[in-house]
C-alpha cells in the first residue's frame, strides 16, 4: 500500500500501541495451566484433522502423544504412516469396525467400542502421555455404545496435565459441558455434494 502521510502512520502506530496495552493486560491476566478437554464436532470436514494438526503440534515439542480411533479402523491412511516417523513417541491404535451400516452387528460394534475405551483408560494412566486423541468417540457415543455418564466421569477425573481431544458429529450435550473448548464444524459447502469421491491426501 503506498501512499500513507507520515499523520497516518503516526496515528496507526498509537492505534497499535493503546490495542496493545489492552492485549497485554487481558493475557496477563490468563494465569491457570491445566490439560484441557477439547471437543471437535460438527457437519463440517476436518474434526479430526484439526486433532491431528495439535497432534503435531505436541510430538514437535518432544512431548509423547497416544490415539484411539472408536469407529475407524479398516482403511489405510495416510496421517498414520506419517507419524511413524516418530516411533513410539507416539502411540496409534485403530480399534473401530468401521461404520454400523458396514459391520451390520450392534454386539461386534458395543465390543469393539468396549475395548477401545479399555486402551484409553490404560493411556490416560500413563503419566508420559501428553495428549490424547479419541477419534469418533463421539460417534460411538451417538449410538450408545458406550454410556455417555461413564465417559465424562472418567474424562473429567483425567489428571491435571494431560490434554484429550475427541472428535466425531453430533457431541453429546453432557461431553460438551464438561469441555474446555468446543469447536463445532459448519458444513457451508463439501465437495462430496458435487459426486467428487474420497481422495488420497484429502480425506485419507
Amino acid at each position: 500500500m503506498t501512499g500513507i502521510n507520515e499523520s497516518e502512520a503516526e496515528r496507526h502506530r498509537a492505534k497499535m500501541a493503546k490495542r496493545k496495552a489492552v492485549q497485554d493486560a487481558e493475557v496477563a491476566q490468563k494465569t491457570i495451566e491445566k490439560g484441557l478437554l477439547i471437543v471437535n464436532t460438527g457437519p463440517g470436514k476436518g474434526k479430526t484433522t484439526a486433532a491431528f494438526g495439535l497432534a503435531l503440534r505436541m510430538l514437535g515439542y518432544g512431548r509423547r502423544v497416544g490415539v484411539v480411533q472408536f469407529i475407524k479402523g479398516k482403511w489405510h491412511t495416510g496421517e498414520k504412516d506419517a507419524f511413524k516417523a516418530f516411533g513410539d513417541q507416539l502411540v496409534w491404535y485403530s480399534m473401530g469396525e468401521g461404520f454400523t451400516w458396514e459391520t451390520q452387528d450392534l454386539k461386534r460394534d458395543i465390543a469393539a467400542a468396549e475395548a477401545a475405551w479399555v486402551k484409553v483408560e490404560e493411556l490416560m494412566a500413563d503419566p508420559s502421555i501428553s495428549l490424547l486423541v479419541l477419534d469418533e468417540l463421539n460417534i460411538a457415543l451417538r449410538y450408545d455404545y458406550l454410556d455417555i455418564d461413564r465417559v465424562v466421569t472418567v474424562l473429567k477425573g483425567r489428571r491435571d496435565d494431560l490434554h484429550v481431544v475427541v472428535t466425531g458429529r453430533n457431541a453429546k450435550p453432557a461431553l460438551t459441558e464438561a469441555a474446555d473448548l468446543v469447536t463445532e464444524m459448519g458444513a457451508t459447502k463439501h465437495h462430496f455434494s458435487a459426486g467428487v469421491k474420497a481422495q488420497q491426501g484429502i480425506e485419507f
